[in-house]
């Protein structure tokens, strides 16, 4: 049966099909799909975990258990979990064991370009990289066969083009993988020093088998045209070379790390002209110039960004593109916006009234940066808000006062926890502020600890911020409704002034996941003066028209910033939703 996936759908169904029993993730676009798509296998065990390092740490306890077991994250998010990833490359596996990374070459929803491929030269082991939404399922299944053959974890690595791009895909029934046996092996999964060297010696003797199976492996394939231009690419990149450049020869490299030396040098040796193109990292291309083989990569190909048909035209061929592969049509910016209702645009409404330097966080309030607000300072990692705030009180004591961290639930839980912890025992007086909106909003509305429920929606312990925040030994706690302007000015004004640590939680739910019928809103253009204060809310409901105020009724979400900030009370409700 065939059926049109994503590269995203098409994981999780070579998942199901590889007979995978465990799977975990963190939402991180682009890779967040995967594991939702996972949860409709019944029989795949599939959970979101409070961050990356301990999906992965779940997910290697289920394949030293004996079952397949994967987990699922963006590429800053390998970062949080490489602490056991790189210990996992030492002591490997049980059952086959699958990282899957995405990247995201341009930065769509990220705050940094990465190369996973990298890990697999740091870590030594195989990075497996599909090309289209086919190749992602029969990869993914691939992968575990390497990863039990080999006793060693692989990446496969995925970006925003394969994960969110659909192609047809042929089905295959799931194969039947009983879980294997548990065995008590110290010397293998004990990493003491005497242990970690004796297994240091296993990891360089398996980067030797690999090398040598990446000369045979079908995962490598050489495609011969015409011999005067050869290219070696990999993943999304060989279809734009396929449709600029079809008549050339081409080694598609499936496995990404290792690679092998003969087979490239044999390739190379065919053509007149080689070119590597890779988006991001020079990595093949150091590699294969360390073998003593002429080339042409980053010398005509970008090292930023994420490739398209006209890049490959300009850097192959030296013009442009054809008419009809790229748009003419000028389309205008459309920078992202808070939703209508958004809680997070009272709270920002403040904080810029008050003229607060904010150390932020990853999520849907990282948008408090722009305009109107322009409120954010620093933007690094996610939890980096709290020990950025806590730092720079430690660099000017004077500035506390005026100074806020803000973060959301579900990246309070992932990482916020630990720094929090750190203010307090290191006796900050800083104040925190906890957007709890009761979901992971940014990245489409997934369950995390607070909510109450799993990923497959079965109900669940609800883990309150407030009870965390006390728990680490926080005494001044105050939660608030961010819709109410007065009130929240007030309590933050407050807890500024205190002289201990203190975190105000801003509950309030997303306005995407309401089911609340609220009343709209209306200017009354009588009593309206044209001050264009209810504009400083900076929601997309409200415009200018004659130089009066206007509400669209269909984006009105009833949540009443406008009417509150109004010094002439010229905005009033009208009817309900």
């Amino acid at each position: 049966m065939k059926k049109l996936l994503s590269g995203n759908e098409a994981i999780a169904r070579g998942a199901y099909e590889a007979g995978v029993k465990f799977a975990a993730a963190y939402p991180g676009t682009p890779s967040t799909e995967i594991l939702e798509n996972i949860a409709q296998y019944d029989r795949i065990e599939a959970q979101w975990a409070p961050n990356e390092k301990v999906a992965l740490e779940v997910a290697l306890g289920a394949s030293i258990g004996g079952a397949r077991a994967l987990a699922a994250m963006k590429h800053v998010g390998v970062n949080v979990a490489a602490d056991p990833l790189m210990s996992l490359t030492y002591t490997g596996v049980n059952g086959g064991f699958v990282l899957v990374a995405a990247d995201d070459p341009g930065m769509h929803s990220s705050q940094n370009e990465q190369d996973s491929r990298y890990w697999g030269l740091f870590a030594k082991i195989p990075v497996i990289e599909p090309g289209d939404s086919q190749e992602a399922k029969d990869y993914l299944k691939y992968a575990f066969e390497v990863s039990e053959k080999f006793d060693t974890p692989v990446i496969l690595r995925s970006n925003t083009r394969i994960s969110h791009s659909k192609s047809v895909v042929e089905l295959a029934e799931p194969q039947e993988m009983a879980v294997k046996d548990y065995e008590k092996i110290p010397e293998k999964y004990v990493i003491l020093p005497r242990h970690a060297r004796m297994r240091h010696t296993v990891v360089e003797a398996r980067r030797k088998a690999l090398e040598e199976f990446a000369g045979q492996t079908w995962l490598n394939r050489i495609e011969w045209g015409d011999k005067d231009l050869g290219i070696i690419t990999s993943s999304v990149n060989y279809q734009y070379v396929k449709e600029v450049y079809p008549t050339a020869s081409i080694l598609k490299l499936g496995l990404a790390w290792p690679l092998n030396e003969e087979l490239i040098k044999g390739f190379a040796a065919e053509v007149d002209r080689l070119i590597v193109v890779e988006e991001l990292e020079p990595i093949f291309e150091t590699q294969i110039k360390a073998m003593g083989i002429s080339l042409e990569g980053k010398s005509i190909i970008p090292r930023e960004g994420e490739f398209d048909q006209d890049i490959m035209a300009k850097a192959l061929l030296s013009r442009e593109i054809k008419d009809g592969l790229q748009s003419k049509q000028q389309l205008p910016v459309r920078p992202p916006i808070l939703c209508p209702g958004c809680p997070h645009r009272g709270t920002f409404y403040v904080l810029t009234k008050m003229k607060l330097t904010v150390t932020g966080d990853i999520g849907c309030y990282t948008l408090g940066a722009a305009p109107p607000f322009n409120r954010i300072d620093t933007t690094i990692c996610m939890g980096a808000s709290v020990g950025a705030l806590f730092g720079i009180e430690k660099a000017h004591p004077e500035l506390v006062e005026k100074s806020v961290g803000v973060i959301g639930d579900s990246t309070f839980f992932h990482s916020g926890i630990t720094g929090l912890l750190d203010m307090v025992y290191n006796g900050s007086t800083a104040t925190l502020l906890i957007l709890d909106n009761s979901t992971t909003a940014m990245t489409g509305h997934q369950q995390h600890p607070g909510t109450g429920k799993t990923l497959k929606g079965k109900e669940a312990p609800q883990i309150m911020p407030e009870d965390v925040v006390r728990g680490v030994g926080v005494n001044r706690v105050r939660i608030v409704d961010p819709f109410s302007i007065k009130e929240f000015e007030e309590v933050l004004t407050e807890e500024l002034a205190a002289r201990e640590v203190s975190v105000i939680i801003l509950r309030r739910e997303c306005a995407l996941t309401s089911k609340a019928k609220n009343p709209v809103y209306v200017v009354d253009h009588e009593q309206c003066n044209g001050c264009k204060m209810c504009l400083k809310v900076g929601c997309p409901a409200l415009s200018v028209t004659d130089k009066k105020s206007s509400i669209d009724p269909i984006l009105c979400f009833g949540c009443g910033l406008c009417s509150q900030v109004c010094p002439k009370e010229a905005i009033g409700k009208v009817g309900v939703q």
